[in-house]
């Protein structure tokens, strides 16, 4: 079955379709992109469990190697499956905030719990109301990307959507870091 041929029997993905491919599994976040409510939010609470369990088990090195091959395949999954689904970015779509704060969460670590609580918080506001730069970002993806859902996309264009998919949640997690590291600053001078 293609993608298309897919797409048109799709109008909401369920947890069977979602599962019926690794690929979508993944793009869904082992299906915590099908929640009702905040997909994204989801998946970033799974991504922030994974983490914390990979963290138990492999080093911050292992632990980059994972997130920087799924930032990079995650250009493809997300890309293939949003042409399956016929939609730009669609919101169920969560690979892109768990690698994105996973990434992010290296970056800060070790820090306290309330530290990763507050950069779960950033995170979300910055990926959910996209400010500036991340805005940006998104509406120059959107804008150029353009889904003829009577042609198949080229490998090119799936890998470009997913790029696009990912990068402003990239930015999301940058400005999450800077806002934190901002805080920390000010704190030290005050102390």
């Amino acid at each position: 079955m293609s993608p298309k041929t897919s797409q048109s029997a799709i109008t909401k993905p369920n947890l069977q379709w979602v599962f019926a491919s690794p690929i979508r599994a993944l793009a869904f976040g082992f299906g915590s992109g099908l929640a009702p409510f905040a997909p994204g939010t989801a998946g970033t609470l799974w991504a922030w469990a994974i983490f914390l369990l990979g963290q138990s088990f492999l080093s911050t090195e292992q632990l980059l190697w994972i997130v920087g091959i799924g930032l990079l395949l995650g250009c493809w999954i997300c890309g293939r499956v949003s042409e399956e689904l016929g939609k730009k970015d669609f919101g169920g779509i969560v690979w892109d905030e768990m690698v994105a704060f996973c990434l992010l969460l290296i970056c800060l670590m070790p820090t306290h719990f309330w530290v990763q609580l507050l950069a779960f918080a950033l995170f979300r506001f910055f990926d959910a109301v996209k400010p500036g730069p991340i805005g940006w970002i998104d509406a120059h993806f959107k804008k150029i990307e353009a889904i003829d859902s009577t042609t198949p996309s080229s490998s090119r264009q799936i890998l470009w959507r997913g790029f696009g998919i990912i990068a402003d949640d990239l930015a999301a997690a940058l400005l999450t870091f800077l806002t934190l590291a901002l805080a920390h600053a000010g704190l030290m001078v005050l102390s």
